[in-house]
């Protein structure tokens, strides 16, 4: 075969290969479409002298490696951004193969449909603001009154550890193995017990483990909710909560609150119109406002919604934090509730949050339903931490971590309290919580907390907005203050920053 003959049958290769073969070359990470000429192969790209794969070039759909970004294009291939090639003028087969390679791209693009759009509900439903400004104020300079996180310094890591240690020593086969979907029968025991004491008699078999109480809301949003439902809500309201019942395509409806909570005569108005399927609260504590729901409200609560014919979803993951005053029984534990109230709890403050694990006592039919939803979200909790948990409430390191805990969020509490009369407005309003995390301040008319916020993290403070918490119209002047984040001195510290934009003289 003469060379001419030769030069003549290796380029008719290389155009058919161009039109037909997709090749995967190593390190790319994608699949790309082939063209290329006998004479370029082995043909440099760029003022290093790298050499093009022979027979390769990205698929113009899809992203070309990042070692090829400002790569000048080989005159055979295509220009970054362009969806043909373009071929050189008077190339032996450049305008065979470019039609070749045209024709297959059209074919492709021809099949190609978006994908559809996502959930309407995910539309709907807002990222969490608290998140967000944690994310902007993550820097070691700032102190930030927004987060609810516990103090990292208090962790009992010797505890903890211990409890870990010991699981993994004793009984490793059973903590690292698949467990039920109710939970470590140790662990419901503890807890059974510890809500018992407190006034709420309640079984092993009256709960359920869930990762974090939030997974505990969300499984009952499942378990009870249909889209369009109605949903009664404490205004304002646990922001997580408005968006799990958000994503569950629950109707929202606000119930006015005072310093006292949630009012029961406005509940009872509201829930004759609204005929709602459930009410969600936090009564002790209250996240965001601190308030503790009375004794006597409480059982008003749990006549109303006996009388209306509501699910009744009580949050409760503050109430072990009481540092003053004296403790106010379950609302569960009232008559008229005792059968309708689903009861969330947490160990997220009590222990540590990043051991995400919560708990839930509901009712057999509700508890039922709602381990059904938990096979079906994550089969079970960690098996590993509810056993390293029961462990540790099963000695006495627990009482002794919130004996030191309370007394540390006291003063903590105090000094954001004693100092608000220096950092806030003329004429600003703040409340006195006796536990908790959270202290809830109003600024006077004129006063908006949102737009002063990126004024105030210029100074190295945060706080949350309190508009985000309403379910009806919000109180722009209104922000929460958490207290546990930070020592007394930093605290006063970072009173004295907030005073900077909020005591500034205004235009």
């Amino acid at each position: 075969m003469s060379a001419s003959v030769a030069a003549f049958v290796a380029a008719s290769v290389a155009a058919f290969v161009s039109a037909t073969v997709s090749v995967s070359v190593p390190g790319f990470g994608v699949m790309l479409g082939c063209v290329a000429d006998a004479a370029s192969v082995g043909e440099t790209c760029g003022a290093d002298g790298t050499p093009y794969p022979p027979l390769t070039r990205p698929h113009p759909l899809l992203p070309l490696p990042a070692h090829h970004a400002g790569t000048p294009a080989h005159p055979w291939r295509p220009r970054l951004g362009s969806l043909h090639p373009a071929p050189v003028e008077g190339g032996p087969f450049g305008a065979p193969a470019a039609q070749a390679v045209r024709r297959r791209e059209n074919a492709r693009t021809e099949d190609f449909r978006p994908t559809p759009p996502l959930a309407a509900r995910t539309a709907r439903t807002g990222g969490s603001p608290v998140r967000e400004i944690l994310a902007l104020t993550a820097r070691p300079e700032v102190i930030s009154f927004a987060g609810g996180l516990p103090a990292g310094e208090l962790f009992d890591t010797g505890g903890i550890s211990a409890a870990f240690r010991h699981v993994l020593d004793e009984a490793p086969r059973q903590a690292l193995q698949y467990s039920t979907t109710e939970g470590d029968p140790a662990l419901r025991a503890a807890v059974a017990a510890r809500v018992s004491a407190r006034g709420f008699a309640t079984a092993p078999d009256d709960l359920m483990i869930t990762t974090g109480s939030q997974q505990g809301l969300s499984l009952l949003a499942t378990a009870l909710l249909e889209p369009g439902d109605t949903v009664l809500v404490e205004d304002p309201c646990y922001l997580a909560a408005l968006q799990v019942f958000s994503l569950a395509g629950a109707r929202l409806v606000p119930v006015p609150t005072d310093d006292g909570g949630l009012d029961p005569q406005a509940l009872d108005a509201i829930a004759a119109r609204e005929r709602p399927r459930l009410l969600y609260l936090v009564p002790t504590f209250q996240n965001p406002t601190g308030r503790t729901l009375p004794a006597g409200r409480r059982a008003a609560v749990a006549r109303v919604a006996a009388r209306r014919g509501l699910w009744i979803v009580e949050d409760d993951p503050y109430g072990e934090l009481r540092f003053e005053g004296e403790p106010v029984p379950y609302l569960g534990s009232f008559p008229g509730a005792e059968d309708r109230t689903a009861l969330l709890g947490s160990f997220s403050k009590i222990v540590a949050p990043g051991l995400r694990l919560g708990w839930l006592r509901a009712p057999a039919v509700l508890r039922r339903a709602c381990v059904i939803a938990k096979q079906a979200a994550d089969l079970h909790t960690s098996t590993l931490d509810q056993a390293a948990v029961a462990r540790y409430l099963a000695g006495p390191g627990l009482d002794a971590h919130l004996e030191r805990v309370r007394g540390a969020y006291r003063a903590r509490r105090d000094a954001l309290v004693d100092g608000l009369g220096a950092a806030l407005p003329e004429g600003s309003r703040w409340n006195r919580p006796e536990g908790g995390m959270y202290v809830w301040a109003s600024m006077p008319a004129g006063y908006d907390a949102t737009a002063l916020l990126p004024e105030v993290v210029r100074h190295d403070v945060a706080y949350v907005p309190g508009a985000p918490f309403y379910a009806g119209p919000a109180d722009v002047g209104t922000v929460r203050l958490s207290f546990v984040t930070h020592p007394p001195e930093e605290i006063q510290e970072g009173l004295l920053r907030l005073a900077k934009t909020l005591r500034a003289p205004r235009p």
